[in-house]
C-alpha cells in the first residue's frame, strides 16, 4: 500500500507535466514533472538515516509505523492540490514539498521491512522470505498502474486531466489505516547488539560493506524504475501509444514479474544467491539496448514482448537480492547502513533514472538511448557481483564475513591472497 503511494505519481507524470509545469515543449514540461518525481529519490538516503537510525536503536516496528504514517498524509494531500492556472508557482512548489515528504517516508521503510523479514525467517528460506517485502512493493507498483490504467479506461482524457488523476492520490489514504493496523501487530526487537551511533559507524567502521551494497543495488534500481515507472510515459511519448495501453502493457509486465520473483527466490535458496543475480544482471547488459530500440518503433506487438522479456531478468533480481543485501550488511548498522546504501543507489540513481533517460532520448534521438543507461548500470553491478561479493546463502546473520568492518574486509583480502 505504500508503494502504491509512492509509485502512482509516476504513472500521471505527463498530466501533473501539462497542470503543474506547463510549457510550450511537452518534453519540457515531462521532465520537469520528472524532476519533482526524483525529489522524492533524492532525500531517500536522508530518510535511510532517519528512520534507519530508529530502527537500530528503538527497534524494526517502531521505525515502520512512524514511515507509513509519513507516506498517506502527502499522497492524500496531491489528490487535493490547485494546479498552476490556479495558484501559479505555488502549485509546483508544494508537489515538490510533498513528494520529498514522501520520499523521506520510503527511504527507511523498505529496508526495514527487508531487515525484519531476514532475521526472523529461517536461515534456509532467507531469500523466500524476505522476497515478500520486494513482492509487495512491485504489487504496490502494479496496484498503481493498475488503477491509473482504470481511470484512463474510463474517462476522455479531458476528465483523467481534470479529476481522474486525483482519484489514485486520494485513494492512497486507504495506506494510513490499513499499514497501521497491519504493523501493530508485528513483534520485531529491538536489536541487542546495536551500535550506539549506527550513523556515524555506517560512515566510518562500515564503509566498504555499504559501497559494495549501492553498488550491486545500482543495475537493479535503474532497470527497475525505467521498465516499471518511465516506460509508461516513454510509451506515450514517444512510440504514441496511448495511455490506456501503455498502462495495460506495464501492469501485464508486472504480473508477470509477481509470478517470477518467489520461484526466483526459492532458487536462490536451493542453489545461491549470486546464480541468480549473476543471470539477471548479465541479461540485462546484453538486450536492454536492442530491446529498447524495438520498444521505440511503436508496434504493439513488439512493445508488450520486449516489455515482458526485460521484465524476466528484473524479476530473477529481485528474487535474490534482498535477502543478499540484509545479509551483506552488519548487524549492528544493518537498518542505518541498508538504508542508506539502498537509497543512494535505487533511490537516487533508480528515481533519477525517468529524468535521465528523457534526456537522453532527446540528446541522441533514438529510442534506444534507455537501454544505454540500464545496460550501463547493469555491467557495473554484475562487476561488483562477480569479483567483490560472496556467496552468503549458507552463512550466519552474524558471520564476520557478512557483518564485519572495513578493517575485517582487509584480513579477509589479505587471507584470500596469501
Amino acid at each position: 500500500m505504500e508503494w502504491y503511494d509512492f509509485a502512482v505519481y509516476g504513472f500521471f507524470a505527463v498530466t501533473i507535466g501539462k497542470l503543474f509545469f506547463p510549457s510550450g515543449n511537452p518534453v519540457v514540461s515531462l521532465i520537469a514533472a520528472f524532476g519533482a518525481f526524483a525529489a522524492g529519490f533524492l532525500v531517500r538516503p536522508v530518510g535511510g538515516i532517519i528512520f534507519g537510525r530508529i530502527g537500530d536503536l528503538a527497534g524494526r516496528q517502531r521505525a515502520m509505523l512512524l514511515s507509513v504514517m509519513a507516506m498517506a498524509i502527502p499522497t492524500v494531500l496531491m489528490g487535493f492540490l490547485p494546479t498552476f492556472h490556479t495558484i501559479g508557482m505555488a502549485a509546483p512548489i508544494l508537489l515538490v514539498t510533498l513528494r520529498l515528504i514522501q520520499g523521506l517516508s520510503v527511504g527507511g521503510e523498505y529496508t526495514s521491512s527487508l531487515v525484519f523479514l531476514v532475521e526472523t525467517g529461517p536461515q534456509d528460506r532467507r531469500a523466500f522470505s524476505a522476497v515478500w517485502g520486494a513482492w509487495g512493493a512491485s504489487a504496490g507498483t502494479l496496484l498503481g498502474s493498475g488503477v491509473g490504467f482504470l481511470m484512463a479506461a474510463l474517462l476522455p482524457p479531458e476528465q483523467l486531466e481534470t479529476l481522474g488523476w486525483r482519484v489514485p492520490f486520494i485513494l492512497g489514504g486507504c495506506v494510513a489505516l490499513v499499514g497501521f493496523l497491519l504493523r501493530q501487530g508485528l513483534q520485531a526487537d529491538t536489536p541487542v547488539a546495536h551500535s550506539k551511533s549506527p550513523t556515524r559507524d555506517v560512515f566510518t567502521k562500515y564503509r566498504w560493506p555499504m559501497l559494495r551494497v549501492a553498488l550491486l543495488n545500482l543495475g537493479f534500481g535503474v532497470a527497475f524504475y525505467t521498465l516499471f515507472v518511465y516506460t509508461v510515459s516513454f510509451l506515450e511519448q514517444f512510440s504514441k501509444l496511448s495511455s490506456q495501453h501503455a498502462l495495460r502493457n506495464n501492469s501485464i509486465s508486472m504480473i508477470l514479474l509477481l509470478s517470477i520473483m518467489p520461484m526466483a527466490a526459492k532458487f536462490a535458496d536451493k542453489h545461491g544467491r549470486k546464480k541468480v543475480l549473476g543471470l539477471g544482471f548479465t541479461a540485462l547488459t546484453v538486450s536492454a539496448i536492442p530491446l529498447f530500440y524495438l520498444m521505440g518503433l511503436g508496434i504493439r506487438f513488439l512493445t508488450i514482448t520486449c516489455e515482458l522479456a526485460l521484465a524476466i531478468p528484473i524479476a530473477l533480481i529481485s528474487g535474490a537480492i534482498a535477502a543478499t543485501n540484509v545479509e551483506l550488511m552488519p548487524r549492528a548498522v544493518r537498518c542505518t547502513g541498508l538504508a542508506f546504501a539502498y537509497n543512494i543507489s535505487v533511490g537516487v540513481f533508480g528515481g533519477m533514472t525517468p529524468m535521465i533517460v528523457t534526456w537522453l532520448i532527446s540528446y541522441f534521438h533514438s529510442p534506444a538511448a534507455p537501454g544505454y543507461w540500464v545496460a550501463a548500470t547493469s555491467a557495473i553491478s554484475a562487476i561488483t557481483l562477480f569479483f567483490f561479493v560472496h556467496e552468503t546463502k549458507d552463512q550466519s546473520l552474524e558471520d564476520p564475513e557478512i557483518c564485519g568492518s572495513d578493517e575485517d574486509e582487509r584480513k579477509i583480502k589479505a587471507d584470500a591472497l596469501g
